[in-house]
């Protein structure tokens, strides 16, 4: 006797299945396409670390430095947006401020729109900046310097700068972008004393493998945005040259004592779209 439940599979149901699966697909992509260009794109992360630094001396130990990196102001991240993390930043009171790379994504008539936001942040030890491989694309990368400066930000192309406290000292140097100008490590090292603290501030982060034979302690690079869009038990899908051994988040280079810690970014490039990728002010302690 053939059982009542049983409904033979026709054309017409097989292919109301497939549609219906096709259209759940379709859904969901929209859906998560929606969210991820009009929420977690811009919906700001602070992340906070404590870095101990074999050779910072007793006077540093405790300040406060911020690092955000990837701007990429344009089309999809604009002047105000760039306000609401200034503001951030300006609540946390940071002893350091600094930046490493990209502030536009390809023209720089914007930069004059957001010097007076990046002018009034303020840090007792100073705000430094590098350039990344975006602000050359812009092929007006003196325009950005000069953006730069006039913000107050020291813009650090192979040199360093020496902060001090009581008799101590720490230095904080630079290096030109390494996919579109010359970075040149030696130079930017040029009269700092041996056994000295050094943070080094540079575009991309797998010149963390270079930076690692010479004495530095602690690089910081931004350029990957941490892949953009990252899947659940795979990661990141895609991340651009010089950024695919170290990118996102504090790694160890190495057997040496050097760290390099990639931020996510704050903007985007390609596709304005982050997905488990929330963009990243980061906040570091010094210990």
């Amino acid at each position: 006797m053939a059982d009542p439940r049983y409904q033979p599979i026709t054309r017409k149901s097989f292919l109301g299945k497939v549609v219906r699966s096709i259209g759940g697909l379709v859904g969901l992509g929209i859906g998560t396409g929606a969210y991820a260009f009009g929420w977690e794109r811009t919906w700001l992360e602070v992340v906070r670390l404590s870095v101990a630094l074999p050779a910072l001396p007793e006077s540093f130990k405790g300040i406060k430095l911020v690092h955000f990196s990837d701007v990429h102001l344009g089309l999809f991240s604009k002047p105000e947006d760039l306000q609401q993390v200034t503001e951030r930043i300006a609540a946390e009171k940071p002893d350091l401020i600094c930046f490493t790379g990209d502030i536009v994504e390809e023209g720089t008539r914007i930069l004059s729109s957001v010097v007076p936001i990046l002018h009034d942040l303020q840090a007792p030890y100073g705000k430094y900046a590098v350039l990344g491989n975006h602000d050359y694309r812009a092929r007006e990368q003196q325009v950005v310097r000069n953006a730069w400066a006039a913000s107050g930000f020291e813009v650090l192309d192979n040199r360093n700068i020496r902060l001090s406290k009581k008799d101590d000292e720490l230095f904080i140097a630079g290096v030109d972008d390494a996919l579109h100008g010359v970075p040149n490590l030696p130079q930017a090292l040029t009269g700092i004393p041996e056994g000295s603290a050094v943070i080094l501030l540079a575009h991309e982060p797998d010149f963390a493998d270079e930076a690692a034979q010479f004495p530095i302690h602690l690089q910081l690079s931004g350029h990957s945005h941490g892949g953009q869009v990252r899947l659940p038990f795979i990661g990141h899908l895609l991340t651009p040259k010089l950024a695919r051994k170290y990118v996102q988040g504090m790694y160890q280079v190495g057997n040496q004592s050097m760290y390099v810690y990639t931020n996510r970014g704050l903007g985007t490039t390609i596709l304005p779209v982050r997905l488990f990728c929330r963009p990243e002010l980061t906040i570091l302690t010094l210990t």
